[in-house]
């Protein structure tokens, strides 16, 4: 068997392969009303797809914990049980198909209230349904983006509370994998860097006050997460930026990333989702083929603890060699799966190993 097809077991939960679908909006859900943030017809095509294609592990996209933490107003939400409802349908068809079914709980900080991005994307305007977002400090995500209010401690602590609350329903939702999203310029991430982080308080400043907020909302979470079942967090390894920014500010750090890891990995963290940028808009990001699977391997290699790797891996034999030369645990692909659902069982026949295929497509093996 190719090391991509072995089963992964974190905790009590065994995934059935090492090939996962990154999380990836869809800004396909209502925007107001009783269904706003519910997931649709649209949602259950789009994963339930991924599922019978041969995905071991399917992640939904940024799930706000919060109507204020949505990226834009057309994203799926568990801030509600009408909410967590719709989501069942979704991951008793994933189980069915023998595909883990996981939940990424996020709230998008100062990037939230943008538009859907075939429409032009950019900030929404509090009078035509968009609303004032929140920050760690008054700086604005780019030229354009309003300027966030400050997040005070106390309105902290209660969002906080949001994701533990969103976490308890994904699991009444049938969700076995919760991911914490602290990646891409979204709110814990915000806090993270001094990029975006400009406190005075016991939020900001030091190492250990900017990862403050992000430990809380891990500790919050794993409290109401089963001791069984796995706790993910995705990690922008660096915001690309050097000491020459444009403001005189380093950002987040791979250094800080291997830190930090540690830190998750002794507050119930499972597996560290390693990605990168997303917080400075005018960062020159060398993009290129597993461009991003350095900073998984090394967080792997220096700390020991599980990591996905994910940045445009494309093909089989490309993945194959991460998870053989031990540069990661898992991979997650992003739009490589929306080109090909089926990927997974494109990747059997190329590696020689059997993928998992519905009864009903097996004329076509």
């Amino acid at each position: 068997m190719s090391a991509l097809f072995e089963p992964y077991t974190l905790r009590s939960l065994t995934i059935p392969n090492r090939i996962w679908m990154a999380p990836m909006c869809q800004y396909s859900a209502e925007v107001s009303g009783a269904a706003a943030g519910v997931a649709g017809d649209w949602h259950f095509s789009h994963y339930t797809s991924r599922a019978s294609g041969g995905t071991g592990l399917i992640l939904t996209e940024a799930t706000a914990v919060s109507p204020e933490g949505r990226i834009s107003p057309a994203d799926l939400g568990l801030w509600n049980d009408t909410q967590a409802e719709a989501f069942r349908r979704i991951t008793a068809f994933l189980k069915e198909r023998g595909t883990t079914p996981g939940v990424q709980l996020a709230h998008a900080g100062r990037k939230a209230s943008t538009g859907r991005p075939w429409e032009g994307g950019g900030p929404v305007a509090e009078e035509r349904g968009g609303w004032r977002p929140y920050g760690p400090s008054p700086v604005p995500f780019d030229e354009g983006y309003p300027v966030p209010l400050e997040l005070t401690a106390e309105r902290l602590g209660e969002i906080v509370g949001q994701f533990a609350d969103a976490a308890r329903r994904a699991l009444a939702a049938g969700f076995e994998v919760a991911e914490v999203h602290g990646a891409h310029g979204y709110l814990i991430g915000e806090f993270l860097s001094p990029h975006s982080n400009r406190r005075t308080d016991e939020y900001g400043g030091s190492f250990e006050n900017r990862t403050r907020f992000a430990l809380e909302v891990v500790d919050a979470v794993r409290a109401v997460w089963p001791d069984e079942l796995p706790l993910f967090f995705r990690v922008s390894a660096t915001d690309w930026l050097t000491e020459n920014a444009s403001d005189d500010r380093e950002g987040w750090t791979v250094e800080e990333t291997v830190r930090f890891a540690r830190e998750l990995q002794a507050h119930g963290v499972d597996l560290l989702d390693v990605s990168s940028g997303g917080n400075a808009p005018r960062a020159r990001i060398p993009v290129g083929p597993g461009y991003q699977v350095p900073f998984a391997a090394r967080v792997r290699a220096e700390t020991g603890m599980p990591v996905s790797a994910v940045g445009l891996i494309t093909e089989p034999e490309q993945a194959e060699k991460i998870i053989a030369n031990g540069e990661a645990d898992a991979v997650l692909l992003g739009r490589e799966l929306l080109r090909d659902p089926y990927w997974a069982q494109r990747a059997g026949r190329e590696l020689g190993t059997a993928a998992t295929v519905p009864a009903q497509y097996g004329y076509a093996v």
